[in-house]
């Protein structure tokens, strides 16, 4: 007889939430969406194109579906704390396969509602991967955003860190910057702050209260010993008034918005140098928020090249390739070069996410008997 499926709400997902977990189980679905052409041992994913279907039209609704198997990758077998750099303890890793799917409703006029409610729900469904039954559900909104981030970290890792050196994103000061302090924009500069040595991190906001509002957050984190907050002491968190003072000097810059137009161009750079941009890409356009002449001057990368073939419809040039081919091979970009992340999202990222949340879970459950 089969047992009712078990379900971690946000509280309990929140509770086990570190960057060292999030960040090892998306390089890992990086890298098997990646080894597709490898053989056997290697990581595989089976990901087709995600399922949108339409609610009542007077509600602006929908459901997407975003369903992943991903085979053979590896996880720590313990929890461990997560730190700069996405260090880890000595726990050892384990052969996993996941089969998932996640649910995500997005009803717009929720927040119109008395009381309101959230415009955007997740749930992502865990299967046995032998039998097919559902086995647990896990609150996926915040799994959603920390994935969203971890992949900019992984992608700035690989292709700004290790043009320098194999131990360059531990050593290595940069400056940041965050175009569009919203959501994206707030777990980004948490992000950053948490798995790299950032000198100065710059805020801009088209509101301005809203930078300000997280520059004071993150001003509040730094004398909170929290690896997930990780806000240096010697960080200078700076509000500017335009994107471009934002960016001017930065090194790593993450631009998460819902703008049409873009608000970054290539002039807005400055003077040369080596530079990584994270594209969030929020809004409709998925590519909107960055100038065609930042692309056309840019080696772009994507998580997927199915994914991108099927939504970056119109891209302005050309895609060199995946973020985890460049992990894979070894291979980093060249010293000088400006590199852009088109980040999309996966559903394998949420599945090898949502796996090590429900093995963080069951692991605290045990040590707790």
């Amino acid at each position: 007889m089969n047992q009712s499926p078990v379900f971690y709400g946000e509280d309990a997902v929140r509770r086990v939430l570190n960057w060292r977990l999030v960040n090892e189980a998306v390089e890992e679905a990086l890298k098997a969406v990646s080894a597709q052409q490898l053989a056997y041992p290697h990581s595989y994913v089976s990901q087709p194109a995600r399922g949108v279907t339409k609610a009542d039209p007077k509600q602006s609704g929908i459901l997407l579906t975003m369903p992943a198997f991903v085979g053979n990758y590896q996880l720590t077998e313990a929890g461990g704390g997560g730190g700069r750099g996405g260090g880890g303890g000595d726990a050892s890793k384990v052969a996993r396969s996941t089969l998932a799917c996640k649910l995500v409703t997005s009803f717009r006029g929720n927040r119109e509602l008395q009381p309101p409610l959230p415009s955007i729900a997740a749930n992502i469904l865990l299967f046995n991967v032998q039998t097919g039954n559902l086995e647990t559900i896990i609150a996926g909104t915040d799994i959603t955003t920390w994935r969203t981030a971890s992949a900019s970290v992984v992608a700035t890792k690989y292709l700004y860190f290790r043009r320098f050196g194999p131990r360059a994103e531990l050593e290595r000061e940069i400056n940041v910057a965050i175009v569009g302090c919203g959501v994206q924009g707030a777990i980004h500069a948490a992000a950053m702050c948490a798995n790299f040595k950032v000198k100065q991190l710059n805020l801009y906001n088209r509101t301005e209260s809203r930078a300000t509002q997280l520059r004071q957050r993150l001003l509040n984190d730094q004398n909170n010993d929290n690896d997930n907050a990780g806000v240096a002491p010697t960080t200078t968190i700076v509000v500017c008034s335009s994107a471009r003072a934002a960016v001017q000097e930065a090194d790593v810059i993450c631009v998460a918005t819902y703008a049409p137009n873009a608000l970054i161009n290539a002039e807005d750079l400055g003077t040369k140098r080596p530079i990584h941009i994270n594209a969030i890409g929020a809004g409709e356009v998925h590519f909107g928020e960055v100038s065609t002449d930042i692309y056309t001057q840019s080696r772009v990368y994507v998580d997927s090249l199915v994914s991108a073939e099927h939504e970056l419809h119109g891209f302005p040039a050309p895609i060199v390739g995946e973020v985890g081919t460049v992990i894979n091979s070894g291979s980093s970009p060249e010293l000088q070069a400006l590199t852009v992340f088109q980040s999309m999202g996966m559903a394998a990222e949420d599945a090898c996410v949502a796996e090590a949340v429900k093995s963080a879970l069951c692991s605290e459950s045990r040590n707790s008997n």
